[in-house]
């Protein structure tokens, strides 16, 4: 059974749990949540407190209530799994997309990196990575475009870097498991650009538009990286959400 913190008051712990399954992908859009009285009983709360949990997740619009019916996941296509959801995901579940998800490898090869990359993985300019490029499509429509880089020694022990097949329990997941490294903690750093060519051909844009970029870095227990990723969303495809406390 779920245990509930002090820090927040329990219906924004149970509004907060419910809102990480629908991240994640464990609920779907027109799935159905768990009612006042499931939510009171697996939490151990009252029927008010319950029925709070459920309101804050309506005011974020991420749930409708229908009459006679129950509350369901409304169906948003800006709800982007974020890389924490997608390795909470692959904790869990061993798979790091939801049914509704999957990702089209279209590079897995050693090139020079750019020097953007090199500075991020603490490498020389120039000096080889592996560069690991996908396509995700949510529902068949592209959502993401992301490239996920690391050092070249790397993919001398983890040797599926380099290949176009799909890791289903995710690269990192994966590259943790060949090299016995762990990760520790990351970082995102969040701007806008205009679309490149290729960006403007896989979402479909007319130039110009403007792309949101999310550069995700990995770092180990040691405070080396070891992961750097650059993830690319066209327009209303993706929003970025932060809760926090108002002294």
């Amino acid at each position: 059974m779920p245990e509930l913190e002090q820090a927040l008051p329990k219906y924004l712990q149970i509004a907060g749990h419910i809102r990480d399954r629908i991240l994640r992908g464990d609920l779907q859009p027109g799935d159905e949540v768990p009612s006042e009285r499931q939510i009171a009983a697996e939490w151990n709360v009252s029927r008010p407190t319950a029925t709070k949990a459920l309101e804050a997740l309506r005011l974020q619009g991420l749930v409708e209530s229908r009459r006679g019916s129950g509350t369901y996941v409304r169906n948003r296509y800006d709800l982007h799994r974020r890389a924490r959801e997608r390795y909470q995901r692959a904790s869990e579940t061993g798979r790091i997309y939801p049914p509704n998800e999957r990702a089209e490898i279209v590079a897995a090869e050693l090139v020079p990196a750019p020097p953007h990359v090199a500075e991020a993985l603490g490498l020389e300019n120039g000096q080889q990575a592996v560069r690991r490029h996908r396509i995700i499509y949510r529902d068949d429509h592209p959502v993401e475009a992301s490239t996920s880089w690391y050092p070249a020694a790397i993919a001398e022990r983890a040797p599926r870097l380099l290949e176009h097949e799909r890791i289903l329990e995710g690269t990192l997941a994966y590259v943790e498991s060949a090299t016995g490294r762990r990760a520790r903690h990351a970082y995102d750093r969040v701007a806008a650009r205009l679309a490149g060519g290729e960006e403007l051909a896989v979402f479909g844009l007319a130039a110009p538009a403007a792309v949101l970029v999310i550069r995700h870095v990995v770092l180990d227990v040691d405070e080396r990286p070891l992961e750097f990723a650059e993830a690319v969303y066209p327009p209303d495809a993706w929003t970025y959400e932060q809760r926090y406390t108002i002294h």
